[in-house]
């Protein structure tokens, strides 16, 4: 075997070059390795394929198109697993505070992966929520030629001619418990909202990180917005196998692209289409692996001049299969760019600008009405605020389209926990004028930052959705919508001022002037401390105890390798 390091063979070339390496070559020669292979550079295929979930039950395929593309390219790919979890699925047990915690698993499992086994380039694919900033900040840290492939939306489900997916299931338990369903019907939407392989279908988590990621340039053009079963995903995964190929030619790496302006037009496409508030949670995670140094104020900046145009749910009417059949994210990433608002300047894993991508990007077809012209927004400014007051001194995430209003005060209804939230919702314990306060659901105090998706549903189910607000220091699902608010910190379980509202006490939503506010005067909130006391960790082993020990709050991103260099 030759010694000499090839410059695309940066990494492999330690493993399995020179006389030394022959037992390196003996396993792989077990695995299918031929002579010739071991000259290539090595791509490895990061796959989130599980049967857990049908967001991810068709990747395996996408990974082996991802592998013939590198392969056909003069690489040599190599498949292996990472894990995945189901929101979906999870929802509202004691489970979903693992979801979260999978985002580390797959990006540390990634990274251990990769670097152990020596791969020049990496193409990964995700489909469910944590998947994909999971992938990314795995492809950040490792810093290697890189490309994010999105295995595709689902399918709507259809009952009665009406359009389902998983969100309707959880609002159909609110209506049923309102009695305005009966159980053949909640049978019913249960057995068809989910007809297939694909991530959930709205604007909601996948499907804005998906864009966000093709907006920041580390995915194809086009990526975000295709169907899991079709031709176009399968084309976009052989291209992306071949793709890293000429990135390690081109010497491209993920860093030259995820930078400041990148992430700021990854911010403003999620904005413009109304996406998630879990968005600002994982680009500051993404950011912080880059070493980017981007915050929420970041959001707010930016959120002031770019308006939200996308009428997709959950606020809207449209799912993301039909965004695709208008033509996905390109030609509303070319009217940003056309109005000053995106850096077109910004690489991308093409090896060609974001201007030079969309160049050549079709309009949206006359008559549609998915996404609006500039000129008649669904909201002028982002329905992403980011609040502070004396509840959230350190920030919190508001979801706020509009057509919740935009001030909201109440009496707090307080729960420790988002089951006994979820009970009295149901059992009409919550009533019109009630702010809902669900807490210790932060990164540290659930532990794991649960979505709550659950009370949201259930209080859209049951027609209190303009009458009632909820606000906690755990997260929203993609798929929630009405007055509600997340990620507030300080969390409770390290001494925030949520700990210390009592029911009855005042509350004051604000998003013109961005602000949440406890109405108690600064000694009223000093006397309530001094009585405080911090609840028990729920977990003391495993890894809901590591994850609580290690993760920093929600206002950094909830990371967990954030300040280790003070421990070392």
């Amino acid at each position: 075997m030759s010694d000499t390091k090839h410059s695309s063979r940066t990494f492999s070339s330690l493993v399995v070059d020179g006389m030394e390496r022959a037992p390196s070559r003996a396993m792989l020669h077990a695995v299918g390795f031929k002579d010739q292979d071991f000259t290539k550079p090595q791509i490895g295929i990061a796959s989130t394929w599980s049967m857990v979930t049908p967001c991810n039950m068709h990747i395996n395929t996408l990974a082996d198109d991802a592998a013939r593309g590198a392969d056909e390219e003069g690489g040599k790919a190599v498949i292996f697993n990472t894990i995945t979890i189901s929101d979906g699925i999870s929802m509202g047990t004691e489970g979903m505070k693992y979801s979260l915690v999978s985002r580390e698993v797959i990006a540390d499992s990634i990274e251990t992966v990769v670097g152990c086994q020596g791969f020049d380039g990496l193409v990964a694919i995700g489909g469910c929520d944590k998947n994909m900033p999971g992938c990314m900040i795995g492809i950040a840290r490792l810093n290697r030629p890189a490309i994010f492939v999105y295995g595709g939306t689902i399918l709507s489900g259809c009952h009665g001619n009406k359009k389902l997916d998983i969100v309707s299931v959880f609002e159909a338990v609110g209506a049923h418990a309102n009695h305005q369903i009966d159980d053949e019907e909640l049978k019913a939407i249960e057995s068809l909202a989910i007809p297939g392989p694909g991530s959930c279908g709205g604007m909601y988590t996948a499907n804005t990180m998906a864009s966000a990621i093709e907006a920041l340039g580390m995915s194809l053009p086009g990526s975000s917005a295709q169907a899991a079963v079709s031709a176009d995903k399968q084309r976009d995964s052989i291209a992306a196998g071949a793709q890293v190929v000429k990135l390690l030619e081109l010497g491209i790496r993920p860093l030259d692209i995820m930078t400041l302006r990148a992430f700021e037009n990854a911010i403003t496409v999620v904005i413009a289409l109304g996406g998630s508030t879990n968005a600002v949670l994982h680009l500051l995670a993404m950011a912080d692996a880059a070493g980017v140094e981007l915050c929420l104020e970041d959001f707010s900046r930016i959120g002031k001049k770019v308006p939200m145009l996308a009428d997709l749910k959950p606020s809207g009417h449209y799912a993301m299969a039909e965004l695709v059949e208008i033509g996905g994210i390109q030609p509303l990433m070319k009217t940003l760019l056309d109005a000053g608002l995106l850096h077109g300047d910004c690489l991308t894993v093409t090896g060609r600008t974001l201007a030079d991508n969309l160049a050549e990007a079709p309009r949206y077809p006359e008559g549609q009405d998915m996404i609006r012209p500039m000129s008649q927004p669904i909201k002028k400014d982002s329905h992403l605020v980011i609040l502070k007051g004396n509840l959230a001194e350190d920030g919190a995430v508001a979801k706020i389209t509009g057509k919740e209003g935009l001030r909201f005060t109440g009496k707090a209804r307080v729960f420790d926990c988002e089951e006994l939230a979820l009970k009295a919702i149901l059992d009409g314990t919550v009533i019109k004028g009630d702010v809902i306060v669900i807490r210790y659901e932060g990164p540290k105090g659930g532990p794991g930052m649960r979505e709550m998706l659950s009370p949201t549903s259930a209080v859209m189910g049951k027609g209190l959705a303009k009458d009632v607000a909820l606000i906690t220091d755990g997260r929203f699902s993609g798929g929630t919508h009405g007055f509600v608010v997340g990620h507030i910190t300080p969390e409770a379980y390290v001494g925030g001022t949520l700990a210390l509202v009592l029911d009855g006490d005042d509350i004051t939503i604000d998003a013109e002037n961005a602000s949440l506010t406890l109405h108690l005067s600064d000694a009223d909130i000093l006397e309530r401390r001094r009585h405080w006391k911090r609840p028990s960790p729920r977990y003391t082993r495993g890894v809901l105890a590591k994850y609580a020990r290690l993760v920093s709050s929600a206002s950094e991103g909830a990371v967990t390798d954030k300040g280790l260099e003070d421990l070392i």
